[in-house]
């Protein structure tokens, strides 16, 4: 930071010198002579007014603090018609001495002349002497030394007007700058010791407001990689410090709810694990052990909860083959209505043994282009997931809403319902609404994670209504074949 601004007050500086001292000689010089072609061309537009001509050379004398004369010339005489003293300085004797040659010399340049004169303080005209014109070049004046003497800047024109022929000559003192340029490097000098010391404390004060919250930061980022959750980012000054401290703050309350949820998930893995092999030890020792236990019941537990480990085992590598993008949907046109009531059958036995209802509504039938399998996923975990959170009526309703374009397919509970902040999260695979991990009465409660898995996949819109008290309904909405079956090919190239 001190390296930055240091840089940045010593290139100012070098700019501002350059400016103010190297080039201020050739500068002022150069608008010397801008001036006085101004003025030449404001008084030539008015030479054949000799009302408005005095007027124009007095105005652009005192302007522009040149001392002008205006000439007619008649058989090679120059007479004086107009002057105007704006130097304040009584030099009219030596520049009306020096007239002829100037003016020779603006006729052989094609009637204009600029020229530098050097000459003693008192004008005398045997020290005076042209340092620099514009014979070689129109278009520009030699640079000089500007050491001893006096340096003045002279500007004749020539103008035939009406059969007259004018001549307009201006001279300007370029004053001389030496002790002006010396104050101005003892300034400098000054000037730069307090620019050093004022860059000295910006950088201090830049560190306390930027750099050091961007070390404290860094301090607090290398614990949060180590696992420590409860860092703090803080940050002052500016907002976009700030505004990067709530974001790191944001990050680290994310990672420390994604490390909780996670062992959370192991801990619920772990029970689901646990208890059916618990189950099948437990009933085969018992079948090895006790005469008679041999029986077909204590044979189908262990077939069960052989099942339910298959399942949870499945599940879970489905979930990794859809986070992993290792699957990919087999898209194809299937009655979606025939496939829900396929696996309404699948729940006969649940319903006559343990007293659920599980009703379906369709109100047509719709045909769509997805991956069987994975949408027959969809509908089987959303159905297990409202069994397993319904209330004391037992009652799960799946209904079939057909519109022009679209079908849709819900699946409604009559259970606790979620809570509103709670809603976002469900679909998280480490999330439970619940908060106490019990074994689901069909499935693996990874169920909602492979549904937003498989719907996303298909591009498909989903979510859920609830409210607590009211139950939960769970919908996705799939694109209809009647309304696609154009853009097959270019719907299967895109998705």
């Amino acid at each position: 930071m001190f390296t930055i601004l240091l840089l940045f007050i010593t290139v100012v500086g070098v700019v501002i010198w350059l400016f103010q001292v190297r080039f201020i000689h050739p500068i002022y010089r150069q608008t010397k002579f801008d001036e006085m072609q101004f003025s030449e061309s404001v008084i030539a537009s008015v030479l054949n007014n000799d009302k408005e001509l005095e007027t124009t050379v007095n105005n652009c004398a005192v302007e522009y603090h040149n001392d002008i004369w205006v000439f007619t010339v008649v058989n090679e005489r120059a007479t004086p018609i107009v002057e105007a003293n704006g130097s304040g300085k009584s030099n009219k004797s030596f520049f009306l001495y020096r007239f002829p040659s100037i003016y020779d010399a603006a006729l052989e340049n094609g009637g204009s002349y600029m020229a530098v004169i050097r000459t003693e303080p008192n004008y005398e005209n045997d020290h005076a002497e042209i340092v620099s014109d514009n014979m070689g070049d129109p278009s520009k004046i030699p640079q000089v030394g500007y050491q001893n003497g006096v340096f003045i800047a002279v500007s004749v024109s020539i103008h035939d007007v009406g059969g007259v022929r004018y001549a307009v000559m201006q001279i300007s003192d370029l004053m001389p700058f030496s002790a002006m340029v010396k104050t101005l490097n003892n300034q400098f000098l000054w000037l730069g010791v307090i620019f050093l010391i004022l860059v000295l404390l910006l950088a201090e004060l830049l560190s306390r407001f930027i750099t050091r919250p961007f070390v404290q930061m860094n301090r607090a980022a290398k614990e949060l990689a180590e696992g420590r959750y409860d860092v703090e980012f803080s940050g002052h000054g500016y907002r976009e410090i700030n505004e990067l401290a709530d974001t790191l703050n944001y990050a680290a309350a994310e990672l420390s709810r994604s490390d909780a949820l996670q062992k959370e998930l192991i801990s619920n893995v772990s029970h689901d694990l646990r208890t059916p092999l618990t189950m099948i030890k437990g009933y085969s020792e018992v079948m090895r052990d006790i005469p008679g236990e041999n029986t077909p019941e204590n044979v189908q537990v262990i077939i069960d909860e052989t099942e339910r480990l298959s399942e949870l085992v499945n599940d879970m590598l489905d979930l990794s083959r859809i986070q992993a993008g290792m699957q990919k949907p087999r898209f194809e046109a299937f009655s979606l209505t025939e496939t829900v009531r396929d696996t309404m059958t699948r729940y006969e036995k649940l319903t006559m043994q343990d007293g659920y209802r599980i009703l379906f509504d369709a109100d047509g039938d719709a045909t769509v282009y997805a991956d069987r399998g994975m949408i027959l996923q969809v509908i089987y975990n959303l159905i297990n997931n409202a069994i397993h959170y319904t209330g004391e009526e037992r009652l799960v309703t799946v209904k079939q809403s057909v519109t022009e374009e679209r079908v849709r397919i819900s699946v409604t509970d009559t259970g606790e319902g979620i809570a509103p902040d709670e809603i976002p999260l469900i679909w998280d695979r480490y999330y439970r609404v619940d908060r106490v991990h019990k074994r689901a009465v069909v499935g693996t409660g990874l169920g909602l994670s492979i549904v937003k898995g498989i719907l996303e996949m298909h591009h498909a819109a989903y979510g859920v209504d609830s409210a607590q008290g009211h139950g939960s309904t769970f919908w996705f909405e799939l694109g209809r074949v009647s309304e696609i079956q154009d853009g097959i090919e270019e719907v299967k190239g895109t998705l």
